[in-house]
């Protein structure tokens, strides 16, 4: 996607969706209630401490990015609203689904379920796996689907609205019995060759040391 977000953004777009779709009677918001969104300690992953300077410069780039822009209803103080369902197309549904993963990252088809549904009903799991199936087959994908962890049944799924998310692969795979013998072994000889290299350092220091000794009595 070419309007790539950063995690500021990231949060502080969930925020104005999940709003907007779970409290539509306190839409738009105004920057301190926008503020306080952002550092929810519950739904939040991670858990953010911004001050109202983070959440300005965020939305600048969002409304440069044509994802948010200061709604027309403030009167007292300025509003802020999100775009994305008229910039990217999306049905509530699919926005409650994009909400919860930038609100709280990868999740799989049952967690992004339960916490879809404070926002808008979703349906059953085959709604939801079809919402997502949606979101990653457009033209230009919003989601894409994780390699399984290992001791996990269920996939996760992650946005792609900051970028493809880094994979740790040595988490993603188990690692093999061989494959750890190999990096015992080769942490060893790394080991063993920096204590070489360290006495042969003191060798050559010793030897300069005796020749200076030894030009003394020429």
């Amino acid at each position: 996607m070419e309007r790539l977000l950063d995690e500021i953004e990231v949060r502080v777009l969930g925020c104005l969706v999940e709003k907007d779709l779970a409290t539509p009677e306190y839409y738009p918001l105004t920057l301190n209630a926008l503020t306080n969104a952002c550092n929810q300690k519950s739904n939040r992953e991670p858990v953010m401490l911004l001050d109202d300077t983070d959440v300005v410069r965020a939305l600048d780039s969002l409304r440069q990015k044509q994802m948010a822009h200061q709604s027309a209803e403030g009167v007292r103080a300025a509003k802020y609203c999100h775009n994305l369902e008229g910039l990217l197309r999306l049905d509530p549904e699919e926005l409650a689904i994009l909400a919860e993963l930038l609100l709280r990252g990868p999740q799989t088809v049952g967690e992004l379920r339960n916490r879809a549904e404070r926002m808008c009903p979703i349906g059953e799991l085959a709604a939801v796996e079809e919402l997502l199936q949606n979101l990653m087959t457009r033209d230009d994908p919003l989601v894409m689907r994780m390699p399984r962890q290992p001791g996990r049944k269920e996939h996760r799924f992650a946005h792609l609205m900051a970028g493809t998310p880094q994979i740790d692969e040595a988490s993603a795979l188990p690692a093999e019995p061989a494959r750890l013998q190999v990096t015992a072994e080769n942490d060893r000889i790394t080991k063993l060759e920096n204590q070489v290299a360290a006495l042969r350092a003191e060798l050559d220091e010793v030897h300069s040391q005796l020749k200076a000794f030894q030009a003394q009595f020429e």
